[in-house]
């Protein structure tokens, strides 16, 4: 079964980066579609960011785009979401998810497995 790990959470003031990291127990080249999800508090979860498994297409959602940037180390399993210019409406926890359905990313498409999250706080 598929693990996610997630890293790279943390405090930061608006106008700030942080990069999230999330390590795949075994190689998602090809195989899997990876998602960035958000959870704001009191609200539902919402879909940020997504790269197909040939690495041919990204999705982000309105938003965030132009400030973060999903990219993929396939040599090292590895999933990145790049987040600048953080905003307080930015703060959540933040998952990663892989989907079977590889072709494309899309939020609404199902993910099977989903990393443990990681929280991101944007405040002055």
């Amino acid at each position: 079964q598929l693990q996610l790990v997630q890293s790279g959470g943390g405090l930061v003031q608006p106008g700030g980066s942080l990069r999230l990291s999330c390590a795949t127990s075994e190689s998602t080249k090809d195989i899997y579609a990876i998602g960035w999800f958000r959870q704001a508090p009191g609200k539902e979860r919402e879909g940020v960011s997504c790269v197909s498994g040939d690495d041919r297409y990204t999705n982000y959602s309105a938003s965030v785009k132009g400030r973060f940037t999903i990219s993929r180390d396939n040599a090292k399993n590895m999933v990145y979401l790049q987040m600048n210019s953080l905003k307080p409406k930015d703060t959540g926890v933040y998952y990663c998810a892989a989907s079977a359905l590889i072709s494309l990313c899309l939020f609404s498409e199902p993910y099977d497995y989903w990393g443990r999250g990681a929280q991101v706080t944007v405040s002055s």
